[in-house]
């Protein structure tokens, strides 16, 4: 490792402690990653480009990304002070994004995967960050055609906030089970009711539950090996759902699959938040928090990928399982204090049906999964509009 790239990441992390250390609690950003369709076929299109020219000199510009595909765009809320600004912000950048491309003749669709489009044919975007990515990863971020949805969560205090993500791992598969989204991909239907996480978490590495660390001194030092080691070359190599961010004072969650109605993204954001914002809580209390080992936690994730809400998952102070729904009103009733005190109550909702369990129905009343998909996509255009 030459010079050069130790001083970057020196540098890097002395910003972004004192970017925690600065930082006021409880601000947030909300990312939704979306796939470009042509509206006539509903296959992926590689038109992000276009997207990109087509939203010069509007205000969706500086709230466009590119994500790995040419066929998907993503949408950033930017900072918002509080949750009734960001769950304004999420609808104005869908209506922005989806005025952007229906200019272009395209329409859009936000699941956690596509259901059939061939990610053989799906073009890596021509960047410098994703032209390293495709170097490094190869096959493994070749297969990553997938959609989710991430919520940033300001929290102050380096220590603090390595903490908040280290006992918000505990709850990612709870959060995995409310959001899933994506039973069908490659033409299969997987019976999985998230496809995405199956794809991504299991094959990128440093994905997924990450350890838990006790504060930021052990947390630095890990990302200083990895770069020391050349195991990264940039900290968002870092893949975890759940990560202090090292370029913005954040804990960002990025478990969640994404989300086809407007409504149920804006639920699943609050929850989210208010979770972080619990946590936090709890920690500044004194009151005792879990932290199960990967081996439990990871049992959990599996029943979430593989059965979502409908399933089960496993109380581990009891040591029994629990219907899914069941541990989700749990999580609601701890959360409530604090979501009371931020605003976020009128949003918080389990739904009869998830956007998974909804296209898992709809496969066993006998619909093609071109019948599901288009509803799924027509979902989005109803809310959004």
């Amino acid at each position: 490792m030459g010079d050069e790239q130790k001083v970057g990441y020196e540098e890097l992390l002395a910003a972004s402690k004192a970017g925690f250390e600065e930082v006021a609690d409880f601000t947030l950003a909300i990312e939704e990653e979306f796939a470009l369709l042509d509206p006539s076929t509903l296959d992926l299109v590689n038109r992000f480009e276009d997207v990109q020219a087509a939203a010069r000199a509007t205000e969706l510009e500086p709230h466009l990304a590119g994500e790995l595909i040419a066929s998907e765009a993503e949408v950033r809320t930017g900072r918002c002070e509080s949750f009734a600004e960001a769950a304004e912000k999420v609808g104005e950048r869908r209506a922005q994004l989806r005025g952007v491309v229906e200019s272009l003749g395209l329409t859009l669709a936000s699941t956690g995967t596509h259901p059939w489009s061939p990610w053989q044919e799906q073009r890596i975007i021509d960047t410098p960050h994703y032209r390293r990515n495709d170097e490094l990863l190869r096959y493994v971020v070749w297969r990553n055609n997938t959609f989710g949805l991430h919520v940033h969560v300001g929290i102050n205090g380096p220590d603090r906030a390595v903490r908040v993500a280290s006992a918000l791992r505990n709850y990612l598969p709870e959060l995995l089970a409310l959001s899933a989204s994506s039973p069908f991909v490659e033409g299969v239907f997987t019976h999985l009711h998230s496809a995405r996480t199956e794809i991504f978490t299991r094959m990128f590495p440093r994905c997924g539950i990450p350890d838990a660390f006790a504060g930021w001194d052990e947390w630095e030092s890990y990302i200083r090996f990895l770069y020391a080691t050349g195991s990264v070359t940039e900290h968002t190599q870092v893949w975890w759902s759940v990560r202090p961010h090292l370029a913005f004072p954040t804990v960002e969650i990025r478990i969640c699959d994404a989300q086809p109605e407007l409504g149920e993204s804006r639920s699943l954001a609050a929850l989210t938040y208010s979770l972080a914002a619990r946590i936090a809580r709890a920690l500044d209390e004194g009151e005792p928090l879990p932290s199960w080992p990967n081996r439990l936690l990871e049992e959990n994730l599996w029943r979430a990928i593989r059965w979502g809400m409908s399933g089960e998952l496993i109380d581990f102070e009891r040591e029994e399982s629990i219907p899914a729904r069941a541990r989700l009103e749990q999580l609601l009733d701890w959360v409530r204090p604090v979501a009371d005190e931020l605003g976020t109550t009128p949003w918080l909702a389990i739904p009869e049906r998830n956007a998974a369990e909804r296209q898992i129905a709809r496969h066993f009343e006998g619909a093609t999964m071109e019948q599901i998909f288009a509803e799924q996509v027509a979902a989005g255009e109803r809310i959004a509009g």
